[in-house]
């Protein structure tokens, strides 16, 4: 969900958003931008199901919600958890 998510706030910042102040069309935001919200919400739900149900680790819930809000940073995420998970199994 993470990379759904942080696609669809690389969609909205560098495709809506350009099209919205050099091309005069707004209502590109409008779509992306309710899309990437309703995405957020389920990406949110879905770290207050990881936190309690699977019991991540505190810090991994704060990276979870703080990387949400910049650039590539859910991709940065989730390479650090298939990371984190490999060692883990070994």
């Amino acid at each position: 969900m993470g990379l759904v998510e942080g696609g669809s706030l690389l969609l909205l910042l560098f495709i809506a958003m350009p099209l919205k102040y050099f091309f005069g069309m707004p209502e590109v935001v409008s779509v992306v931008g309710a899309l990437h919200g309703g995405l957020f919400t389920v990406y949110v739900l879905m770290i207050v199901y990881a936190t309690f149900a699977v019991r991540w680790p505190f810090r991994f819930t704060v990276g979870a919600l703080a990387v949400a809000f910049i650039p590539f940073g859910n991709f940065i995420l989730d390479k650090r958890l298939e990371n984190w998970k490999q060692l883990k199994a070994a």
